[in-house]
């Protein structure tokens, strides 16, 4: 059995090695970055990344972080690419490819075919004296010391500096577009993340039945309305107007005092003053509110109106908690 300490001794060193190869990436970048950059806002077209191996998929992660912040990229496999894909690069796309080497045969076949017309051509490498970089009418230098590999092989740090690289293209690219949160949420309409920007708590009480008994109707109504709408509470009101709440803990707490409840009513066992919360309200910010609470729902209100529960389970289905 391998000792621990040889294990984590080991995990470290990948770790730092890596670590400090990034430290570096920022000595690297050169006028050439901004000119990228401007050059990407300024075409009519998308940019196209490409690669091969390990870089292919740093490429496609690439491509997924600029798309998801307001920058179309589409993916194009260096490989396919000289067998009949090239067609994915229009007239006014720009093309990044990706080459630790900058020497793959593939690169070679494939920068001249994209040389050919008018795009302008980025080159993502560790090598700025080979072909890929000589070729290219912008560099952005990844170059790393040394692979975290001990046989110096595997591509480890040199991958990861390309990510880093392209994720700092990526937000400098969002920075200058003004990229809001708002936008990010139309790109991530089903994801967690989307959902905290653009969810409100008008979306989910929609989803919910709305429980509510009058303050004077007797507690075996309570009862049944609570377990009828099955949210574990029930909005007491007078009228129209809200004026309390009942709660499972209510009910179980009314149950330990009053041998007898004949005659008891919603408003002898609500709390007064409910905490409530405007339906137009994002729904993390519902969260907020019951975490700081300590409460599992709130009433929802449409200015003076009550329009329903939302309850922590609403919130954990969606994802957001």
């Amino acid at each position: 059995m391998i000792a621990t300490d040889t294990i984590i001794d080991l995990a470290k060193k990948t770790i730092e090695t890596e670590r400090d190869a990034i430290a570096q990436l920022t000595t690297h970048l050169t006028d050439d970055f901004a000119k990228i950059v401007n050059c990407i806002i300024e075409a009519k077209g998308r940019v196209i990344i490409s690669g091969i191996g390990k870089s292919a998929i740093i490429a496609t992660k690439i491509v997924a972080t600029l798309n998801s912040t307001g920058t179309p990229a589409i993916f194009m496999h260096a490989g396919d690419a000289i067998h009949g894909d090239l067609g994915t690069v229009q007239e006014n796309d720009v093309v990044i490819c990706i080459s630790n080497s900058g020497n793959t045969p593939e690169i070679k076949m494939l920068v001249p075919l994209i040389k050919r017309g008018t795009n302008k051509l980025i080159a993502m490498t560790g090598n700025t004296e080979s072909f890929l970089a000589k070729q290219a009418d912008f560099i952005l230098n990844t170059h790393v010391e040394k692979e975290a590999c001990p046989n110096g092989l595997a591509p480890t740090t040199s991958t990861t500096a390309q990510l880093v690289m392209g994720d700092a293209l990526a937000i400098v690219l969002l920075e200058i577009k003004g990229f809001s949160s708002s936008d990010f949420a139309k790109y991530h309409p089903g994801g967690s993340l989307g959902k905290r920007l653009y969810l409100r708590v008008a979306d989910l009480v929609s989803k919910n039945q709305v429980p509510q008994v009058q303050k004077g109707e007797e507690v075996k109504k309570v009862i049944i309305e609570i377990s009828k709408k099955m949210l574990g509470v029930t909005a007491v009101l007078d009228g129209e107007k809200v004026v309390g709440i009942v709660t499972d803990g209510d009910i179980r707490r009314m149950l330990n005092k009053h041998d007898n409840i004949k005659g008891l009513t919603a408003e002898d066992i609500m709390t007064s003053n409910p905490k409530t919360i405007p339906a137009n309200t994002l729904a993390i910010k519902a969260l907020e509110h019951m975490q700081k609470k300590g409460i599992s729902q709130l009433l929802a209100m449409d200015k003076d109106t009550y329009v329903g529960v939302i309850h922590l389970h609403n919130l954990i289905n969606e994802g957001i908690l």
